[in-house]
């Protein structure tokens, strides 16, 4: 059994995800946030831990057992998060890490499809880049995720880009979510985890 920790699991994009993920009977979930237990409840494939992930002693406590970490946290302090997830999951001896960033990151939103996302448009960005920075050079083994368009809905279509290449697809702002979480869901289904 695969077990997996959400970080973020009470936001937009978390919930999405544990709705995906739990119906997989080969996930065991570890959801975690600030106010999880608010938002769910303990079950035989769910754990629930309230973790604040500024804090390095909550980051171990969530990680306890697991085998892969997302990352699904957004925010101006997502830097320091991402240093403090690292740093816990190397104490851990996790290796596998799936983060969150944002598209625009490596400035890869081509003019015509208005770049006015890319980094150097958009200050805002900056903590999702250094973020990113830091899951890339941690010797772990990562994936980085860059949704640039998510929406409610039943339907599992996305554009996947690699990094240096150039966006593909629609971009425009929509509540969250369907292709992201579906991306997500089959990352982990193709994961082999050792026991």
């Amino acid at each position: 059994m695969k077990r997996i920790l959400i970080l973020g699991a009470s936001g937009t994009f978390g919930k999405a995800l544990v709705e995906k993920l739990s119906n997989d009977e080969e996930c065991h979930l570890t959801l975690a946030s600030r106010h999880a237990s608010a938002c769910y409840h303990e079950s035989e494939r769910c754990h629930v831990v309230d973790c604040d992930a500024m804090k390095a002693d909550d980051l171990q406590q969530a990680m306890a057992g697991c085998h892969v970490v997302y990352c699904a946290i957004s925010g101006d302090d997502l830097p320091v998060i991402a240093e403090k997830t690292v740093s816990a999951m190397k104490k851990a001896g996790l290796r596998r890490i799936i983060f969150m960033g944002a598209v625009g990151i490596y400035d890869e939103i081509p003019a015509d499809m208005d770049d006015e996302d890319n980094v150097r448009n958009n200050p805002d960005q900056i903590p999702n880049r250094k973020a990113a920075d830091i899951v890339e050079n941690s010797g772990l083994d990562y994936t980085v995720l860059r949704p640039g368009y998510l929406r409610d809905g039943d339907k599992d279509d996305f554009t996947l880009t690699f990094k240096g290449e150039q966006a593909k697809g629609l971009f425009r702002p929509s509540p969250p979510l369907s292709g992201l979480p579906f991306v997500l869901y089959m990352m982990t289904r193709s994961m082999s985890v050792k026991a």
